[in-house]
This record gives C-alpha cells, structure tokens and sequence, in this order.
C-alpha cells in the first residue's frame, strides 16, 4: 500500500511558476533576463528582436506577450519553469489560472526616461508632444498603479523589486536575494558575472558616483 501511494505521488507533476521579469522599459529588464538565463532558468524568447547598441546582450522578448491584452494567453502553458520578459503595463492582463513569481526592476524615472529618449533618438523615433515632466508623473502614477494591483493579486503572485541602480553597485547581496526567492537553486557567480556597470550610460547626475 505505502508503495502504491509513493507511486501516484511521485508521477504527479509538481506545482511550476511561471518567473517573470517586468518593469518600465529601460529598467535593466534585459540585463536581469541575461542574470536568470546563466544562472540557470531558461528565457521563453523568440530572439525576433537581436541585440544592439541599445542592449548589446540581447532584448530576451517573446512577441506574443504582447497579445496578451487580446487575452491570447494560451501559450502561458510553455513557460513553465522558464522566465519571460513582461513589461509593466501588461502584468495585470496575466490570466489567474497560472501562477506567478514577479522580478520587478525598479529605476530612476529620470533615468528610465534619459535612456528611452537616446534609443529613440538613435532610431529616429522622437516625439516631443508630451513633456518629460508630463512622462516623469504618468509612469510614477503607473507604477503605483502596478503596485495596487501586485498587492490584490498575491493568491497567485509573488514579487520581489530589484533596485537596478543598487544592484549594479553591489550585485551579491541582491542576487542572494533573488536566489533565495526563486527556489535556492541559481548560479550566483555565473549571474554576478554578466552585471556590467558599463552598461549604466544614463544615471542621474546626482549618482554619478554611486558605482
């Protein structure tokens, strides 16, 4: 008898989470997905969009995330036990039915909008039509709006907020952190070693000595 019940429990399939990278674009979204990737959860990415100048480690972006508000989110099943890069703006049009562990980046607004506006402007893409004062409150209401719905929503979420700024001066304590959180499992010095502080070209001027 205690055999056969091993049995059963042991060809059950365990409880997965879908790990999710999200925050405002220019956040260092792609640099925690590159962290995850080496420290071993494989990204759910399409690698439509290749790297460059903008993010010469790669966007790790997977296309029909952005369907989602569409409520096409049957290709959620595949994600299990792997990371996937979700903007802010579309977390609450995650489905219930999967459960989530939520790597949230945070950054200067200030920042975030210095560096949105040097890519659109290598791409040509700059629109002027709204102030960065008027940006710099949109997104701050949007992340307190985020914020509301990550606090409702803790039945099938968990977060953790990751300070760009603080991990790119002092990754160890932080990627602790995030190991502890996502199981105690990772590869905490293959991520410490792609944290480049190269890479921080758009910092506020008053952290310009912060690293």
């Amino acid at each position: 008898m205690i055999k056969k019940i091993l049995k059963i429990f042991s060809g059950r399939k365990q409880t997965q989470f879908i790990t999710v990278v999200s925050g405002l674009p220019r956040s260092g979204t792609s640099m925690m997905m590159n962290m995850l990737e080496v420290g071993g959860i494989p990204p759910m990415t399409d690698n439509l969009r290749t790297a460059d100048s903008d993010n010469p480690k790669g966007y790790y972006e997977y296309e029909r995330v952005k369907q989602l508000p569409d409520g096409d989110s049957e290709w959620l099943k595949g994600a299990d036990g792997r990371t996937l890069k979700i903007i802010s703006a579309l977390l609450h049009h995650l489905p219930t039915t999967c459960r989530y562990r939520i790597i949230f980046m945070e950054r200067a607004v200030e920042e975030v909008l210095a560096s949105q506006k040097k890519m659109l402007l290598r791409r040509g893409e700059v629109h002027d039509s709204v102030s960065d004062e008027e940006l710099a409150a949109m997104f701050r209401k949007h992340l307190q709006q985020t914020e509301d719905w990550l606090r409702e929503h803790q039945e099938h979420v968990s977060c953790l907020k990751v300070s760009y700024n603080a991990i790119l001066k002092e990754p160890g304590p932080i990627i602790g952190q995030i190991n502890t959180f996502l199981g105690g499992n990772l590869d905490i010095a293959a991520m410490d070693s792609v944290v480049d502080p190269t890479l921080y070209r758009n910092r506020r001027a008053d952290r310009e000595n912060d690293i």
